[in-house]
């Protein structure tokens, strides 16, 4: 009970506490503890900056909520009267049903309206009424247009993961969004990161606003293992497959560059016999929906998704995000790894660099403000290993429960007749060779060149190309420079002398003709 006294004090009504013991929170996040009174008061604009998976989003909903529920008595319109944008259908959704919880108990009227999705249910649940909109900036400018939406009752607009949205191009969208809303509002903004772009938007529509800003000096969680390995191009698909059989229970996301490399890890992934599927811009918004779906229920266990369809996707429990190509922005590394490591549970996020990529990669690291740790590709031995380990304790569990009686007893009698002919030890490896030699077979695995032990002055001259006493770019069998130096006769000057060849020799040669080989 001490723990719920904590948003008690925050000044949340018994209704909201109720949803909250519903929903199994135990104690506020920062940004809520200093979000929601602030909001709850109703007067001036505010930024809330923090990372990704802090509860933002119950630390707009719940004052929103209250002050919804306190204007229902006299409210007969049905004009919406809060605006929640977000950047992605996906996390319309999230957001969604996350405030339908959040209002456990009162007759809080939620839509979310997206792209994709049919005008037919979106015209008919706007003109039944709804008091809270969750939407993307496409969709709700469409529906201003056709005069199906009107904003002239909003209180509150909440700009939900900001920084996403400008990134995406949204600006004049949201712009012209705000524009027709009432001039007495309230303008909420929530981002990971705070661009030039949502002050400059901070500027032009909001008043005397409060910043706050809840990260730590790592703007990454604390409770995600940051990791790195150094490796070439064409060998991080074999690193991959490695981070992923050395982690028994692996559960992620892998970030790929482009649609094409996404569909090209994804298939290689499925072809290897891994349970995994890609997420990416080409595909229907029924596809995303199921795929996302099926990795929530854990019928998936591996994603191969490109920055722009992983937006706004939140799926609990992730252990590990790969980092299989840079992001092109400091700030899309930051969101990347926010995804793992959530509600008290670590995560490891493992980045793949190539020397091209290591000052990059220097500058990602600098902007996020967090250590990396560099580490070695986990080798053939210790994935074969591990994966002895966790054979072995399946295999105890199940001697176990034969032990207490829980084989059928036709097995106990095809044992008894196995045992009476063969020993024991043959039964047993035959058995394990039958129905786990794949798992810890060596021939699945290729030969890796990590860079672990690799020096910074080498980063960008391959080493196993370079000769000893060679430098990078030099011709194969090339002297260096300064036993060339020593070599050149020298003059009295001190400078090399060049043989040149005296006038007199030359004057009676003559050039030959440029004749073409071709007669």
């Amino acid at each position: 009970m001490q723990n719920i006294q904590e948003f008690i004090d925050l000044g949340l009504s018994v209704k909201s506490i109720e949803a909250i013991k519903a929903k199994g929170f135990e104690t506020p996040t920062e940004i809520q503890r200093r979000c929601i009174p602030v909001l709850l008061s109703g007067h001036g604009d505010l930024i809330g900056q923090a990372q990704t998976g802090t509860g933002k989003t119950a630390a707009f909903a719940l004052p929103v909520i209250e002050m919804i529920d306190g204007l229902r008595t006299d409210r007969r319109s049905v004009n919406p009267l809060a605006l929640v944008l977000v950047p992605t259908r996906e996390l319309c959704i999230q957001v969604c049903q996350e405030i339908q919880s959040l209002a456990l108990g009162r007759p809080v009227r939620t839509s979310a309206i997206y792209g994709g999705a049919s005008y037919n249910i979106q015209f008919r649940d706007l003109k039944a009424g709804v008091d809270i909109v969750v939407g993307t900036p496409g969709r709700i400018q469409d529906h201003l247009e056709k005069g199906t939406l009107s904003l002239e009752e909003i209180k509150v607009c909440v700009l939900d993961e900001a920084d996403e949205m400008l990134d995406m191009g949204f600006i004049d969208d949201i712009e012209n969004i705000l524009s027709k809303a009432p001039e007495q509002r309230q303008i909420l903004c929530f981002s990971a990161t705070m661009p030039d772009p949502i002050l400059k938007l901070a500027e032009t529509f909001m008043k005397d606003y409060e910043l706050i800003r809840v990260q730590t000096q790592d703007m990454t969680s604390t409770l995600t293992k940051q990791v790195f390995y150094e490796l070439y191009e064409e060998d991080k698909f074999e690193a991959l497959r490695r981070t992923i059989d050395i982690a028994p229970d692996f559960y992620g996301l892998v970030f790929c560059k482009t649609k094409l490399q996404c569909d090209e890890i994804g298939q290689k992934l499925i072809s290897c016999g891994y349970n995994a599927e890609v997420l990416h811009g080409d595909l229907s918004q029924t596809q995303r929906e199921l795929i996302v779906h099926k990795m929530r229920e854990h019928r998936i266990s591996i994603l191969a998704a490109t920055d722009v369809a992983a937006r706004g996707i939140d799926i609990p429990e992730l252990t590990h995000v790969i980092n299989y190509s840079l992001p092109d922005e400091p700030e899309s590394y930051i969101h990347r790894v926010g995804r793992t490591g959530r509600a008290g549970k670590e995560g490891l996020a493992v980045t793949f660099v190539t020397p091209r990529e290591f000052r990059r990669f220097a500058f990602i690291k600098k902007i996020a403000k967090t250590e990396i740790e560099k580490r070695r590709v986990p080798t053939i031995d210790e994935i074969i290993e591990k994966k002895k380990r966790a054979l072995l304790d399946n295999l105890l569990a199940m001697v176990e429960q034969a032990e207490k009686g829980e084989c059928p007893q036709s097995m106990f009698s095809l044992a008894k007749l196995l045992c009476e002919t063969h020993h024991t030890t043959n039964i047993i490896a035959a058995l394990l060779n039958d129905k786990y030699n794949r798992l810890i077979d060596l021939s699945g695995y290729s030969e890796i060149r990590d860079l672990y032990d690799r020096r910074a002055t080498e980063r960008f001259a391959p080493a196993h190309r370079l000769k000893p006493g060679s430098r990078p770019g030099s011709k194969p069998g090339a002297k260096p420079r300064a036993e060339r130096r020593r070599s050149a006769p020298r003059a009295a000057s001190g400078r090399p002398e060049h043989r040149a060849e005296p006038r007199s020799a030359s004057k009676g040669k003559k050039k030959k003709a440029n004749v073409s080989r071709f007669k």
